[in-house]
């Protein structure tokens, strides 16, 4: 029987290892954490991530072949092959602070295998990581072996959130990077024929390492730029009257184009976006191309830009102040369909907004009150840490921000809505008796274009949709960029 161990826990980790476990089992497959608290929940009713169809394939597999511990050196030790999946942040310090992947949590990993190893092992890169770590891991591994043989490989994730199980089952690609030898050929082999239990043979593709560490960057940053892109177009709509949606739709219409990531909207999050490019424009400058360099910081600039924007919005339509105002956000979240918050574009327009004395409720189906409270105390990049190792502040609170348990409660006696996360629920919402309970004028700020903006304005709401033509009152309250 393969034994494979994943170090890591979280968001790549946790589900990948599920659908290995579901769609191979003749597997055994642990998922080893030094969290305490997140391997509890792994193993209990309340999994320690929102993801739509995770509940039902863990349920199936979990106490069969499928295990979660925190007796990390055990299962390492037992394993054929080691997922290695842990938070690669970016640096706050030193050299390359702001932009280079901290890689202390991966070499601690890797020292750990090569510590606990009796056996010859697979080790598998499966968090993002910069180009070239497959050689430091590799040096660290064979300069602490005693013997043991490991070959590196890199099997970067392609998941999306709120889709993650839908794409593990049915994936676009699985991408295996591996040393172009003999035994890094096997290496290659031998995860292929993990995948191909239920992935078709033409959807998995090999490459040398270096292509594949390389891939998972230049797909993050391709996606992102397309969402500056559209963005950076919506503020050119609204300056001319056009409508952003008509225009990216005829754009998606040309089949060398496509329709998806053409959405315009506050801005993108996540936990790989800005980390990613930030890392690809570190590399690129450490690699004597600047220029290259300063081509993917413009997506990060854009991205920053629309955040900026869609406060000065808020703040010039209310008559240029918004202090001691109620402002409702509805959604948290960076997007639908997941409780993740990591760089959601919610936590810049909260600051912003709280800069401006702003008084704020907030309500997303899917996020505590815990973490909202985290994310706005949290310096930039210490999200990316082990929970354990985030700073806490002596005063965790935001005093000027509140937690609704519904959309009409964190909406009364509000001065204005900002939709942040496109939630269903959103879209359906009974918005004459919201009006009714609001103060006057009542605006709605749609920071993903999900409201029908004319039968708002038919009730009696100023709306301003991104990217879409001005109400004449946002026209005569033009936003100071």
């Amino acid at each position: 029987m393969v034994k494979i161990c994943c170090i890591g826990a979280g968001y790549v980790g946790g589900p990948t290892m599920a659908v290995i476990a579901l769609k191979c089992p003749s597997v055994e497959v642990a998922v080893v954490d030094i969290s305490v608290p997140r391997i509890t929940a792994w193993n209990s009713d309340q999994l320690p991530i929102y993801e739509p169809g995770l509940d039902d394939v863990v349920k199936q597999c979990r106490g069969k072949n499928l295990f979660f511990s925190t007796d990390v050196e055990k299962h390492v030790r037992e394993a054929d092959i080691v997922f290695v999946s842990v938070n690669t942040p970016t640096k706050t310090r030193g050299l390359g602070a702001g932009k280079a992947a901290d890689l202390t949590y991966w070499e601690s990993a890797a020292r750990m295998i090569a510590d606990v190893s009796v056996s010859d092992k697979i080790v598998v890169e499966k968090s993002t990581v910069p180009v070239k770590t497959a050689e430091a891991i590799e040096k660290i591994l064979t300069h602490n072996s005693k013997g043991i043989k490991f070959q590196i490989l890199s099997n970067p994730e392609f998941l999306a959130e709120g889709t993650a199980i839908e794409d593990l089952f049915k994936p676009d690609r699985v991408l295996i990077g591996g040393r172009e030898t003999p035994e890094g050929f096997a290496a290659v082999k031998a995860l292929k024929d993990v995948y191909s239990q239920w992935v078709p043979e033409e959807r998995i593709l090999t490459t040398n390492l270096w292509s594949a560490e390389l891939s998972k960057l230049a797909a993050n940053a391709f996606l992102a730029q397309r969402i500056s892109s559209v963005n950076a177009m919506s503020a050119l709509c609204e300056a001319t009257g056009a409508n952003v949606t008509e225009v990216s739709y005829a754009v998606g219409k040309d089949s060398r184009i496509g329709p998806k990531f053409l959405n315009s909207s506050v801005g993108f999050g996540g936990s790989c976006f800005q980390k990613d490019i930030l890392n690809l424009v570190y590399i690129c400058e450490c690699n004597g191309l600047p220029e290259v360099a300063e081509y993917w910081k413009q997506v990060i600039k854009i991205n920053d830009y629309q955040k900026t924007r869609f406060v000065n919005r808020i703040v010039s339509s209310m008559f240029n102040t918004v202090s001691n105002k109620k402002i409702a956000v509805l959604g948290f979240a960076f997007k639908k369909d997941t409780g993740d918050t990591r760089e959601t574009p919610a936590i810049d327009v909260c600051k912003g907004l709280i800069g401006d004395k702003a008084r704020i409720s907030i309500y997303d189906p899917q996020v505590t009150e815990e973490q909202i409270q985290r994310d706005l105390t949290m310096n930039k990049f210490d999200w990316d840490h082990p929970l354990h190792l985030q700073p806490m502040s002596p005063n965790t609170t935001v005093k000027q921000v509140s937690v609704a348990w519904d959309a009409y409660a964190a909406t009364k006696d509000a001065h204005g809505i900002c939709i942040l996360t496109e939630w269903e629920e959103f879209k359906k919402l009974d918005y004459e008796k919201i009006f009714e309970n609001m103060q006057k004028p009542a605006f709605v700020f749609d920071g993903r274009n999900v409201v029908d903006a004319e039968k708002l304005r038919k009730i009696g709401f100023i709306v301003y949709s991104i990217g879409k033509p001005l109400d004449q009152w946002l026209k005569d309250m033009p936003a100071l960029a």
